[in-house]
């Protein structure tokens, strides 16, 4: 529903309450659902629920401070196999990235985006950490978890950045 577009804010405090797995499961099919060049859906997921792992992740992505509270994280990657341009590929895991945001509001489970993609370092630190394959790049880590804080939305809507039949 459109509301969960307008209400959706990156929650990075989360309570000590358990995702069930059922909920992940939609998640994930949700993110499957994305659209995609040419319809190659060239992404894969590795959920992560466990906290010493989440450590690794912390060290892999300092940034990524917030999952210490999460219940689960995704992992959302891009197989350069199968989608060769990589213009696409970011286009296409971040399409199911936004299924996953939109599907954990849905759900009332807070979520937030984490960037990995765009910073080699950072890539290269995922990749060896995991053993990812070499055709496998991660774009992105999302944490997960019931909110323990409340953003309220602001209006965004924004006139002046529409144009039509030209600038």
């Amino acid at each position: 529903m459109i509301e969960y577009i307008f209400s959706r804010r990156s929650i990075r405090n989360y309570i000590d309450k358990e995702i069930p797995n059922k909920d992940i499961e939609l998640i994930l099919k949700s993110a499957m659902y994305a659209p995609s060049a040419m319809n190659l859906q060239p992404w894969h997921f590795i959920v992560f629920d466990n906290k010493e792992i989440f450590q690794r992740l912390i060290s892999a992505i300092p940034h990524a401070e917030m999952i210490k509270g999460a219940d689960k994280c995704i992992l959302v990657c891009g197989d350069s196999i199968k989608e060769k341009n990589e213009s696409w590929l970011i286009q296409n895991c971040s399409a199911s990235i936004q299924n996953i945001l939109l599907s954990a509001e849905a759900l009332v489970i807070g979520s937030c985006w984490i960037a990995i993609h765009g910073m080699d370092e950072i890539v290269s630190n995922v990749k060896k950490e995991f053993s990812l394959p070499s055709e496998i790049i991660p774009i992105a880590l999302i944490s997960l978890g019931y909110p323990n804080e409340v953003i309220t939305a602001e209006d965004r809507y924004d006139l002046g950045k529409i144009h039509f039949n030209g600038w």
